[in-house]
């Protein structure tokens, strides 16, 4: 698509690489097929190729409207287009330039101002953690929308202590440590198990997704800095062989740590060297796959094999472009997979969405359930704190991390 940039973003980064993305794009719609929004809606301008067609007329120095505000606030960033797209338009990046770029010239209303800076500070903050457990402590009096977002607590059990020689940092990430503890402890076992020490290293945090998209760039750099300041000294010194991320969501964000901070001369190269390291759990776990199947099938004939509905997170299956190999992982471990439709599909967590657009994540999760449910699983497991608290929310049938399953595995022996 030809763009010819405005001259208030002609010498501008933002500028420049919208104008990169932009041109890729052929309009040909293809992705508007599995655009969540776009099913649900039906208004090209909440598909794909409008809102991208919305961003090139506002590089291109059109005046932006709080219409155009509202349709790129309505995309969920699930980046099913992305997968679909014939010519590799790499949209995740452009809708974030668009919505930071008219964050700069349309002035939201208070209420909406009030509730995205809560989000940015509130999810991020160390007061997040007690007021979760507050929150837990008093679940059943809470309001069902509140309560909603309130998982119920599991204890998290015992966190290894011993030494390996393999070493790997865990992300201590924000919130879920705090909401589902239970996960970061069921990762830390399993690699246990394989003879693999995990370590949370202080003064990291959140990865900076919260920030980066709600359109705050430059906090979500500054969350990126921090991580790589705290890891960096392990990295250099050669004690951790990988970071590994156990929410799909902070692993996309840890991986492109080295492109959002391409651009800062202190970070540029550390960014590089961080984004190299980082792995979600099934691209490390795979190649100990024998040993995971040597453990579990010790006495595997004697515990009954769940019936698993599997949920690929968008950031799983679209973001990290990681497709079939936690599924293959599972069954090589006897779950017995029942068949899930249009698992490409978002089920309406994706971050913050779930509390900014609570109607349209609503009819996302009732249709994943669904589709999740067809055919009565045991348990659904998925790979990402957001869709797993989300999903819960909608059904009695337990959803958890896949690892907390791989972990319930290696415990039963």
């Amino acid at each position: 698509m030809e763009t010819t940039l405005a001259p208030e973003f002609a010498n501008t980064s933002r500028g420049l690489a919208a104008q990169e993305i932009l041109r890729r794009c052929v309009h040909c719609g293809f992705c508007t097929a599995t655009c969540p929004t776009y099913q649900i809606l039906g208004d090209e301008r909440d598909g794909p190729r409008g809102r991208i067609y919305m961003i090139k007329q506002m590089v291109e120095g059109a005046q932006v409207t709080r219409e155009t505000q509202i349709h790129l606030d309505r995309c969920l960033t699930c980046r099913n287009c992305e997968t679909t797209c014939p010519s590799g338009v790499a949209y995740g990046q452009l809708v974030d330039i668009g919505r930071t770029m008219i964050e700069e010239r349309i002035s939201r209303p208070w209420g909406e101002r009030l509730l995205r800076q809560a989000l940015k500070v509130g999810l991020t903050s160390p007061v997040f953690a007690p007021a979760m457990r507050l929150g837990q402590a008093l679940r059943g009096v809470l309001p069902a929308t509140l309560r909603a977002k309130v998982p119920q607590f599991r204890p998290p059990g015992p966190i290894p202590t011993r030494q390996h020689a393999r070493s790997v940092i865990l992300l201590k990430g924000c919130v879920q440590p705090a909401m589902l503890p239970g996960i970061d402890a069921a990762t830390r076992r399993v690699l246990d198990t394989l003879g693999v020490s995990s370590v949370q290293i202080p003064g990291s945090g959140c990865c900076g997704a919260i920030k980066t998209h709600l359109a705050d760039p430059a906090g979500g750099a500054q969350d990126a800095r921090r991580n790589i300041d705290a890891w960096w000294p392990e990295i250099d010194a050669g004690r951790c062989e990988a970071i590994v991320v156990n929410a799909s969501g902070c692993a996309v964000m840890v991986k492109e740590y080295g492109h959002l901070l391409a651009d800062d001369p202190h970070y540029a190269e550390k960014a590089r060297r961080i984004s190299s390291l980082a792995k979600d759990p099934i691209e490390f776990l795979e190649s100990l796959l024998p040993e995971l199947q040597a453990v579990v099938q010790q006495h595997r004939s004697e515990v009954p094999a769940d019936r698993v509905a599997f949920h690929p997170p968008c950031t799983l299956q679209h973001g990290l472009k990681i497709r079939g190999a936690v599924e293959a992982l599972l069954s090589a471990l006897g779950a017995k997979l029942v068949p899930v439709a249009d698992s490409h599909l978002c089920c309406g967590s994706a971050g913050t969405y779930s509390v900014l657009q609570p109607a349209l994540s609503c009819e996302l999760k009732l249709r994943k359930l669904d589709a999740l449910g067809e055919h009565r699983p045991d348990i659904i497991l998925s790979a990402n704190v957001g869709c797993i608290t989300h999903l819960q929310s909608g059904t009695q049938t337990p959803v958890r991390h896949w690892l907390e399953w791989v972990d319930m595995q290696l415990q039963s022996t």
